[in-house]
């Protein structure tokens, strides 16, 4: 055992490790200003800890590295994350400082019609730094995923991104999800560093919205041009779908099978919070899978689709038979295809399931 009480044995190698900040989230039980919401339910938040959980429900290895306070929420936070068959025994209490917490409203998070209040300052994540982070199981995965939040947290995480991001032999392969937050970068030192965050990753999410205000860049050239180290990059186009670009092919012409941009089905929106970890649950479970680029995309979005037919940032993944089913209709039976809430438990078979 180590002083703090974890255990020194090497790490069982997972699928994907997942590292960075988890919070309690507080949803309103009605729509309304906060100051107006008499009461709220109780979830978890995280962008990291969100995709290892989805992947866990998908039936993969998972494993959360992180910090919570030694308080409830802490508490809390671990067991749900836990309970989806998440190893969470690489995350550390900290009696110094609290878990991270937010509430929200009910609008859409996707709109300027939404509130969100963070206390997060100071909180137990934002301590991570590379002396107190068990770093072998942190690379004994597969795949490493992590997001631009955690390096926005405190110097030591940006610290520790940098750590985790560096060539070495034997590195996992290092996926990041941009997530350009404005508010958690009050100067320009955020496009910079998300940037060669992003550069020194092997698989990259950015949405083309995120990429505009961000870096100021637009199209999918501009953004390959700004990101030639990646094995593969996925730019999202919110309702316009997804382009996956793999840095082994030449161009950017879809006709030749050098671009892949798939578009999503229609779904019946609940809420937007979490679609774009989903997607990139999604899209890592079918990397893990061998399955072609177009299959990952549409694995992808069949995640967020879960997610986006739920109203927490967390959703009941489709069983893997039934995605597979999906990802693998024709164009036709896939422009038609519609998901409303409930879909991920439908027993149909696809080409009767959730078309009009």
């Amino acid at each position: 055992m180590t002083a703090d009480g974890h255990s020194s044995a090497a790490p069982d190698v997972v699928d994907v490790v997942a590292l960075g900040e988890s919070m309690v989230t507080f949803l309103p039980t009605r729509p309304g200003r906060l100051a107006d919401v008499p009461s709220f339910e109780r979830t978890i938040g995280g962008a990291e800890s969100n995709v290892a959980c989805m992947l866990a429900a998908a039936g993969h290895s998972t494993r959360w590295v992180s910090r919570v306070g030694a308080d409830g929420f802490g508490d809390h936070l671990v067991e749900t994350v836990g309970g989806y068959g998440v190893d969470v025994a690489r995350v550390r209490r900290d009696a110094a400082r609290p878990t991270g917490i937010y509430f929200r409203t009910a609008a859409d998070r996707a709109t300027d019609a939404h509130e969100v209040a963070y206390y997060r300052a100071g909180s137990a994540a934002s301590a991570m730094a590379v002396d107190n982070v068990d770093l072998t199981a942190v690379r004994a995965g597969r795949i490493l995923h992590l997001s631009g939040i955690t390096a926005a947290l405190s110097d030591d995480c940006l610290a520790l991104m940098h750590e985790l991001t560096a060539p070495r032999p034997g590195r996992p392969l290092v996926s990041f999800d941009v997530n350009y937050r404005p508010a958690l970068w009050p100067d320009a030192d955020g496009s910079r560093v998300l940037l060669e965050l992003a550069r020194r990753a092997d698989i990259v999410f950015v949405g083309d919205d995120e990429a505009r205000q961000a870096w100021g860049l637009h199209g999918g050239r501009a953004i390959l041009d700004a990101l030639p180290e990646p094995r593969t990059v996925v730019v999202k186009h919110g309702r316009g779908g997804a382009t996956a670009f793999d840095s082994d092919t030449a161009g950017l012409d879809d006709a030749d099978g050098t671009a892949t941009l798939v578009r999503p089905p229609t779904v019946d929106v609940i809420a937007h919070v979490g679609a774009g970890d989903a997607f990139a649950a999604g899209f890592l479970s079918a990397t893990l899978r061998g399955l072609p680029r177009r299959e990952r995309i549409r694995h992808g979005h069949l995640m967020a689709a879960a997610a986006l037919t739920t109203p927490g940032d967390l959703a009941t993944p489709p069983a893997r038979s039934h995605a597979d089913r999906l990802a693998a209709l024709d164009d036709e039976a896939w422009g038609r295809l519609r998901l409303g809430p409930g879909w991920t438990q439908a027993e149909q078979a696809p080409e009767e399931a959730n078309t009009p």
